[in-house]
């Protein structure tokens, strides 16, 4: 029977208090990320099912959840946020493109009546997006950045020198595998799409580089 990934196929998988799932919970999404697909091998049989999903995770920044709060002061020691953000192993973390900091508001805030973008306006600069991209891969697989491969990369994601020294730079920093610079040149060429550029700017990458660094990594990398 198909399991959470593959029922996911095509749409988003969230996963709340993710650091509460067990280890080999959480390492058996490793290969549905990188691949697409799940292969289950029974004794001598093997199927495989589709799983493209997109990954939406949440978790606290420490046991207690108030590290780094305004609102209330973190009763964690170091030792214990440690091995709280170490039940997410780094190969999986490797595979998580984005990682954003939301911290808790305060009471005004929350009383604030103004409201954001609206998700129309979003929508429709996603939509915008999406034709820039089914555009740009028309003639080779898959229709979104996400999928493509090196040798589209080169092609696409193409920097002038002032961007290619801010990646390098980056990817020297955060000790960046050759996954996560792959990824991190995705997400830059979207967010560049997102602004409606034709080329991927240093900008671009200085934000996609800020969501795969923590907070104190992503200032030094600037």
């Amino acid at each position: 029977m198909p399991g959470e990934v593959s029922l996911a196929h095509r749409g988003v998988l969230f996963l709340d208090e993710l650091a509460e799932f067990i280890r080999p919970c959480l390492e058996s999404l490793r290969q549905p990320l990188e691949e697409g697909r799940v292969r289950i091998r029974r004794v001598d049989r093997m199927a495989t099912l589709p799983a493209r999903f997109t990954l939406v995770a949440a978790m606290n920044p420490c046991p207690c959840g108030f590290r780094g709060a305004d609102t209330r002061p973190c009763e964690c020691t170091p030792g214990m946020i440690h091995r709280y953000q170490s039940k997410i192993s780094g190969p999986l973390l490797d595979r998580i493109d984005m990682r954003v900091a939301v911290r808790a508001l305060a009471s005004h805030e929350l009383l604030d009546a103004r409201l954001g973008e609206s998700s129309a306006s979003v929508r429709a600069r996603v939509e915008v997006a999406r034709r820039s991209q089914a555009a740009r891969f028309r003639r080779g697989r898959g229709r979104l950045n996400a999928f493509m491969t090196p040798k589209q990369i080169a092609r696409y994601c193409s920097l002038d020198a002032k961007t290619e020294a801010i990646l390098k730079r980056a990817t020297e920093q955060l000790r960046l595998s050759a996954r996560a610079f792959h990824r991190v040149l995705k997400v830059a060429r979207t967010i560049a799409d997102l602004d409606g550029a034709k080329t991927i700017d240093s900008i671009h990458v200085q934000e996609a580089v800020v969501y795969r660094a923590s907070r104190g990594d992503a200032e030094d990398a600037r």
